[in-house]
């Protein structure tokens, strides 16, 4: 080689060696997750930090629980997602399905025993309480009082004023389970539940899946009353509107929102640190704040201005915890029948 070609060669290893790494493959992290506001927060509350720290790209896949579901099933055997997070109905099954792979140096120590599932295969990021939301200002000028039972969801003075989301997403399975629980039945008899919804039908202007058009129909004036949970609706009163949550008379529902790393060959270990970032106390702090996340970690210190709507202390032990090993097995069955019967 000429001395003229070993300069050349030599100023090009080194222009390689210190340049930025543009030819290098950037690690990126897949997370399926919430959309809506929870979207919001990961975004900008969670992922940078993340990043930074890591050295990661994140990439945020937004869609309700029975969506990201229905990916790892589709991909079942080339997962392209790292991390699921996901209500507890559908993360029972992602377990049972084999997606879900054991949280690596899970901080069991730091966590209560109801946010840990089987193995560590997943766990809960916050504590949801699924009730009544309503619209403050639009009730009080009706002259209306605040809902105070499930039952208040029968009632003709909301004909066409009632939102919920349909049984594919967990809020609409709950009412539906919650009815079936106060008129005699529950997991192993959904019939009194069926015969209930068929009254509550008359009321319902929507069953809304999506959190953005819920909280625009709150908006325009045509929704006044739904079934949402305590992390929506603190999400939405964060934005100023005049909406409040409401602890039926009768129970809420517990919802654990819950986080997995996925199993699958070549698995990253910051699929597992993702989820164990969710659990640190500043992460719970911000959950609790942005969204109404019941904190799962016991070393959390909640500001009392924090507490208003999100299942703290008394309000946990008053919980109705539904039985997903009885629910999930019928789960498809009550969707057609819902399909069928309900929402037509």
């Amino acid at each position: 080689m000429h001395r003229s070609q070993l300069i050349a060669a030599a100023s090009l290893a080194a222009t390689m060696a210190f340049a930025p790494p543009a030819f290098a493959q950037e690690k990126v992290l897949y997370v399926a997750g919430y959309g809506g506001s929870f979207e919001k927060t990961m975004r900008d509350e969670v992922i940078p930090q993340f990043e930074k720290e890591h050295g990661v790209k994140v990439q945020y896949v937004a869609g309700n629980s029975t969506d990201t579901l229905a990916k790892l099933q589709a991909q079942k055997g080339n997962q392209q997602i790292d991390v699921a997070i996901v209500d507890d109905g559908p993360m029972y099954q992602a377990i049972e399905l084999g997606f879900c792979g054991r949280i690596a140096d899970l901080p069991a120590a730091d966590l209560y025993d109801a946010a840990r599932f089987k193995d560590d295969r997943a766990v809960a990021i916050g504590l949801v309480a699924t009730g009544l939301v309503y619209n403050k200002d639009l009730f009080a000028e009706k002259g209306w009082s605040a809902p105070a039972s499930w039952d208040d969801l029968k009632d003709p003075k909301f004909k066409n004023l009632i939102v919920i989301p349909p049984i594919n997403n967990t809020y609409g399975l709950y009412t539906l389970l919650m009815f079936a629980r106060m008129n005699g039945g529950g997991e192993d008899d959904i019939e009194p539940g069926f015969k209930a919804m068929k009254e509550v039908n008359a009321n319902v202007l929507a069953y809304e899946p999506s959190p953005g058009k819920m909280t625009e129909l709150f908006q325009s004036g045509q929704a006044a009353l739904a079934v949402w949970g305590t992390g929506r609706a603190q999400s939405f009163a964060n934005t100023g509107f005049p909406v409040d949550f409401v602890y039926p008379k009768e129970g809420a529902v517990t919802l654990l929102a819950s986080a997995c790393p996925i199993e699958k060959p070549g698995v990253s270990p910051l699929a597992s640190a993702f989820v164990k970032a969710l659990l640190k106390p500043e992460l719970q702090l911000v959950l609790l704040r942005d969204y109404g996340y019941g904190p799962v970690n016991r070393n959390v210190e909640v500001p009392a201005e924090l507490g208003r709507m999100a299942p703290i202390g008394e309000r946990v032990k008053a919980l109705y915890n539904p039985d997903w090993a009885r629910i999930n097995p019928k789960r498809e069955e009550w969707t057609k029948r819902w399909n069928r019967e309900v929402e037509r």
